[in-house]
């Protein structure tokens, strides 16, 4: 009879938990003004892996990073479109960017108008602007392994490299910050824009003659 009665307590305490869950999820999910903060959260955090990539190609040239070298099946490491000089400026312009974020940070005196704004740190902004050009020359490595060439498309590998050094990168060196900024809804909306952003500036970078092909 005891045992009965404590399977029926358990029994409800568990239904009243996850039926509190449901309800608490489901309210996140319908609340736009949520969303909307999660889509701004989403872009400031990613900015400093954002723009290395479109930088290291635009202020990109000279020696390779691989120098000419090949693996044993004959092809290269990386390839002639991944340089020291862009792999460092791209870098560099990361750091710009997340320099000027925690500068406004700073300037806003975390007013309740920017509080909903992830606070970078000088480590995040590293990780983020480093940890997106290494995700790119993992890809490119792993390309020139499967034969394809330099502007071969590789579906999604070439829409979330970037997103997979930063978040990884980011993840060794101070995951208490990534697992705590990273929340579900500014996750999703990472997923969403960054293919939607890394179209459109290719497509510029193909028009202004700064990429082979648009994609």
């Amino acid at each position: 009879m005891r045992k009965l009665l404590a399977f029926k307590l358990f029994f409800f305490d568990t239904l009243i938990f996850f039926a509190t869950l449901y309800t608490t999820l489901l309210a996140e999910i319908l609340n736009i003004d949520s969303w909307f903060f999660a889509l701004v959260s989403a872009l400031w955090i990613m900015l400093p892996a954002y723009v290395p990539n479109p930088a290291a190609v635009i202020f990109g040239g000279g020696p390779p990073i691989d120098g000419g070298a090949s693996c044993s099946d004959g092809r290269r490491l990386f390839g002639d479109g991944k340089t020291v000089r862009g792999f460092i400026l791209g870098v560099l312009a990361g750091f710009a960017v997340g320099g000027v974020e925690l500068w406004v940070h700073t300037l806003a005196g975390r007013t309740l108008s920017w509080y909903f704004l992830p606070l970078h740190t000088m480590i995040t902004v590293t990780t983020f602007a480093v940890g997106a050009l290494l995700g790119d020359l993992a890809k490119s490595f792993v390309k020139r392994r499967i034969g394809k060439g330099q502007g071969d498309p590789w579906p999604v590998a070439d829409q979330y490299d970037l997103v997979a050094g930063a978040f990884l990168l980011t993840a060794l060196v101070a995951p208490w910050w990534l697992f705590q900024k990273i929340t579900l809804p500014v996750l999703i909306w990472i997923l969403v824009l960054t293919p939607i952003l890394h179209r459109v500036t290719n497509i510029a970078g193909h028009r202004l003659g700064v990429k082979r092909v648009p994609w």
